[in-house]
């Protein structure tokens, strides 16, 4: 246990930093509160998430959700909370379903979120109005001994990545990982827990809604209707319990802190292809101005619909990894071949069918050669529509099903020579040479 107890030690925070966060937190409560008491608002101001119910690492953000009654319009709940957070924080406005402000506040990161003062979850206005109610129920039921266990299994989320509801994460919300730590009662516990886990696992700690489709079904204790790990990929899913395993086997601080790769030089990078005898492409995007939860939504969604692409046309992905840069957005592919034969078999109708008829006059006189017979179907030898993987992409690209607000006119792909060139060596060691974090 001495690896867990280091952790802890790591990221517990000190007594002078709970006093420092408590100090800084009292007081943009008190500023808050006046605030809605000047103005008049009859709203209730009040700390939820991590910071409320004593679970956080170092160095936490606080979420101050700002409680507005029922019976204030909509428009006028997020017009009043953007202008609270506006005033106090000067910062910036974030967008979830509604805006809400993100700033500092005496060196910690403050969410300012208006919401609504609804008597219980069967009566949400708005879906962050479930977030007191997750609060109140961890608050009411967690053993006071299990927050450093909740401790540990967020910083193993995060150590293997693996951490955050976020669409580029895919993976376990801090609320998950409470829930998780009540239910199976240590951190140690869920990770042998998870020895038992495969697609569709359904937990609950109280009684189970109706039926959920997912990688894994966790029923919110306070809304049953609500999938808590709707967020989990079934691959972050995997992740977690490969890694649980492997620390099980032998637990290590790596798997709380792992090392940064070293990115490989491009002569090594050009060696492992070799290797695999496969080829690499790149494909670039510049970057939108929108809100990055939203833009990695799109990149997952850009580099699946590009990876469809490249197998429909028999270039076959090997593998992807992307990366967002501050300008550009980055896919890159390792793939079997980038360049096809001149000609392809073309398998036309059975030769029984009346559409054989037109079949054979549209290739009459085909230059490849007359139609043959084979498994009673006609076939023709015809020229490819595409030779190389990078005209494809460049052709198909926009009608391929990217991501609305990504713009094909900006795309440029970066064939082998150049990607082992000017692609980001980090982004190609982790997609020629890939490791968990805890291996690397």
């Amino acid at each position: 246990m001495s690896v867990e107890s280091d952790v802890l030690d790591a990221v517990r925070p000190s007594e002078s930093e709970i006093e420092s966060i408590s100090e800084a937190a009292s007081e943009f409560l008190r500023l808050a509160r006046g605030y809605i008491s000047e103005r008049g608002l009859g709203a209730e101001a009040r700390y939820v998430g991590s910071f409320a119910k004593g679970t956080y690492l170092s160095d936490p953000d606080l979420d101050l959700f700002v409680l507005f009654p029922e019976s204030i319009p909509r428009d006028e709940m997020e017009r009043e909370g953007l202008r609270m957070g506006d005033e106090l924080l000067g910062g910036v406005r974030m967008f979830a379903e509604h805006p809400y402000t993100r700033g500092r506040f005496r060196g910690l990161d403050v969410d300012l979120v208006p919401c609504y003062a609804v008597p219980s979850a069967d009566r949400l206005r708005t879906a962050v109005d479930r977030t007191p109610f997750h609060t109140e129920y961890v608050l009411s039921r967690m053993d006071p001994a299990l927050r450093d266990d909740v401790r540990l299994l967020k910083k193993f989320m995060k150590g293997i990545g693996a951490y955050g509801a976020e669409p580029n994460t895919r993976g376990f919300s801090g609320y998950m990982c409470e829930l998780l730590v009540m239910h199976y009662g240590g951190f140690r516990k869920v990770l042998e827990a998870s020895a038992g886990w495969k697609e569709g696992v359904s937990i609950s700690l109280e009684k189970k809604g109706p039926p959920m489709i997912g990688a894994m079904v966790l029923y919110d204790p306070v809304d049953q209707k609500r999938n808590v790990a709707s967020a989990v990929h079934m691959d972050t899913l995997a992740l977690f319990m490969v890694a649980a395993r492997a620390y099980l086997s032998s637990p290590s601080k790596r798997f709380f802190f792992p090392e940064d790769r070293e990115p490989m030089g491009a002569e090594e990078l050009e060696s492992i292809a070799e290797r695999h005898g496969s080829r690499l492409i790149t494909v670039v995007f510049r970057r939108p101005a929108s809100i990055e939860d939203n833009l990695y939504s799109q990149l997952w969604k850009t580099r699946y619909a590009l990876a469809r692409k490249l197998n429909e046309f028999d270039y076959n992905v090997l593998r992807a990894v992307h990366a967002m840069r501050d300008e550009t957005m980055e896919i890159a592919f390792e793939l079997e071949r980038d360049v096809l034969s001149k000609t392809h078999r073309h398998t036309g109708p059975p030769v029984w069918v009346k559409a054989a008829d037109s079949f054979l006059a549209k290739w009459r006189g085909n230059e490849y050669g007359a139609p043959f017979v084979e498994d009673g179907c006609w076939n023709v030898i015809a020229e490819r529509m595409y030779f190389t993987a990078r005209e494809m992409l460049e052709d198909e690209a926009a009608i391929a099903g990217i991501g609305r607000e990504i713009d094909p006119e900006t795309m440029k792909v970066r064939d082998h020579s150049e990607s082992l060139r000017d692609t980001d060596p980090l982004l190609l060691t982790e997609l020629l040479d890939p490791r968990h974090s805890w291996e690397a």
